[in-house]
């Protein structure tokens, strides 16, 4: 069994639409797949529509949070996405992230990079607007060659010369957010320091002990030192261990199914969800 539990779409700021990420997740061999993008689970319905028989949906999203300076990210998983109080949480970050993207791009600008908003708006389509969107607009500039190169102190990266900051969630008020709308969370690419500061194993088990599930271990940006490290820690804490590819289509290198989930660590977060459950294909449309 092949679960993939952190893949985005172009509801946020991926390159398939919500519809190729599982018809392209079936054909990679999936069995499981999870829809995490950024703030929003906009691009559920769609997904569910098109699930091909034989792959199993999981719904989510991948949170915007902050502390003490460091931006981390915690996936949400098999939440009620109608909620109050997370929605209306999710709705704040989302609505502060075009404002965070103009004020990046005034900054490209003020650099002397020629980018420009309608640059980063078509790029970004439908999508839950981001900084891999502008990303993207220097790569078509050619300022920089990959996305990823964008993410350095030079360009995006947190504090970088064009870094602008958005309303973000705190780790703490996430998790029980989550909870309250009988969702399991888990804390992405805990240890992912390419793209900047990251949060001290303390304060992960603080989280661990206000309620987070699990992290994230097995994903692009953990080199196999960390991956054994992070083990340890969620042993020690008694966090569940996920794998997970972090698709983003063409924006990335990484590619579906390129980590994967245990299938009982599977089965424990479904079992402890109460707000939504996995979704069964059924031939889609």
């Amino acid at each position: 069994m092949r679960i993939d539990l952190h893949c985005h779409s172009t509801a946020s700021d991926g390159t398939d639409t919500p519809a190729e990420l599982v018809r392209n997740a079936a054909a990679a061999g999936l069995d499981v797949v999870a829809l995490t993008d950024h703030d929003t689970t906009r691009g559920h319905a769609e997904a569910i529509a098109a699930l091909p028989s034989g792959l199993t949906l999981v719904t989510g999203a991948e949170l915007s949070c902050r502390i003490g300076g460091v931006g981390m990210h915690m996936l949400a998983y098999l939440f009620d996405p109608e909620e109050p109080a997370l929605l209306a949480e999710r709705e704040l970050v989302r609505d502060d992230r075009v404002p965070r993207a103009r004020a990046m791009v005034a900054k490209l600008n003020e650099l002397g990079v020629p980018v420009a908003w309608e640059q980063v708006a078509r790029i970004a389509g439908e999508g839950s607007v981001g900084r891999p969107h502008v990303a993207a607009a220097l790569v078509e500039l050619g300022v920089v060659p990959t996305v990823g190169d964008a993410f350095t102190q030079d360009w995006l990266a947190d504090g970088g010369r064009a870094y602008a900051e958005k309303h973000e969630t705190d780790p703490f008020e996430a998790i029980r957010l989550v909870k309250g709308a009988g969702g399991v969370t888990v804390f992405a690419h805990p240890a992912a320091d390419k793209r900047g500061r990251t949060v001290p194993e303390s304060v992960i088990a603080e989280l661990s002990a206000a309620g987070l599930d699990g992290i994230e271990v097995d994903h692009m940006d953990h080199d196999a030192d960390t991956r054994g490290r992070l083990r340890g820690l969620a042993k020690d804490l008694g966090l569940l261990v996920t794998g997970s590819s972090d698709y983003h289509g063409s924006r990335k290198t990484c590619e579906l199914g390129e980590y994967t989930t245990d299938p009982e660590v599977y089965a424990e977060i479904t079992r402890r969800a109460t707000g939504a459950f996995p979704v069964p294909g059924t031939g889609g449309a």
